[in-house]
């Protein structure tokens, strides 16, 4: 690997992200925005936001990253942007760290923005740090780029990469606690929760919510997370076909 080829890879990606306004207002202002429609659509009390809120910072962001990951790297497959880049004497870990280092830097300003709005404007409480809360959101972000870069390669269109956010991630969202307790689950459906990433990144958002400081598991959950991320990773590099000039 080479980091000029990497850093000069996540500098064109984000240069092409400035320049496209819409795409920006997607990762950073939905998720924001999404956020407080749940808090006013919920009338029950602080407590029912906070049940629901929490987990939301992690999860929206990744949700938003994947979908907007999968389109941007499959229209460079298709358009044979990445297929030129492969002709180079670029490592292809050099190419999809660059992408990874590119859309970590816009999960970061995505976490943090949601976490100031969910805790400083919303009132979004939770019994761990705050900063830690900002950590999960961001560890998801890369999750869900992570995730989105590697099904890209199993779409031939776009419509057909937006397909694969209720084929994969809608699933993993119903299984993962968020709506229905895991241990009330039937044992089947309880067993393959055990194996989507989602479980993970709902579980450490939960602890985080309802355990102070920093606990154990929600660690051990984070690891899942970057392991999981990491194994993306190496398997969109696998996807990538370096053909000769």
């Amino acid at each position: 690997m080479s980091a000029a080829a990497t850093l000069a890879t996540a500098t064109r990606v984000l240069r092409q992200l400035r320049r496209d306004p819409r795409t920006v207002a997607l990762l950073v202002v939905v998720p924001a925005l999404l956020l407080t429609l749940v808090r006013f659509a919920i009338n029950t009390g602080n407590a029912t936001f906070d049940r629901f809120g929490v987990p939301l910072v992690g999860i929206f962001p990744l949700v938003s990253m994947f979908l907007v990951t999968s389109i941007a790297v499959l229209r460079e497959r298709t358009s044979g942007t990445l297929e030129r880049l492969l002709t180079l004497p670029v490592a292809k870990l050099d190419i999809l760290a660059g992408y990874g280092l590119a859309f970590a830097g816009v999960a970061a300003l995505q976490g943090t923005v949601l976490g100031a709005v969910g805790v400083g404007l919303l009132g979004l409480d939770s019994a761990g740090p705050t900063w830690f809360l900002v950590v999960l959101a961001v560890a998801n972000a890369v999750l869900g780029m992570a995730l989105g870069l590697f099904l890209s390669a199993f779409a031939a269109t776009e419509f057909q990469a937006v397909q694969f956010m209720p084929a994969f991630l809608l699933p993993q969202l119903v299984l993962c606690g968020l709506t229905v307790p895991r241990p009330r689950m039937a044992e089947p459906l309880r067993l393959l929760s055990d194996v989507l990433p989602l479980t993970y990144a709902y579980r450490a958002l939960d602890s985080l919510r309802t355990r102070p400081g920093v606990a154990g598991d929600a660690l051990a959950d984070l690891g899942v997370i970057l392991a999981v991320t990491l194994v993306a990773l190496g398997a969109g590099a696998a996807t990538l076909r370096r053909r000769t000039p």
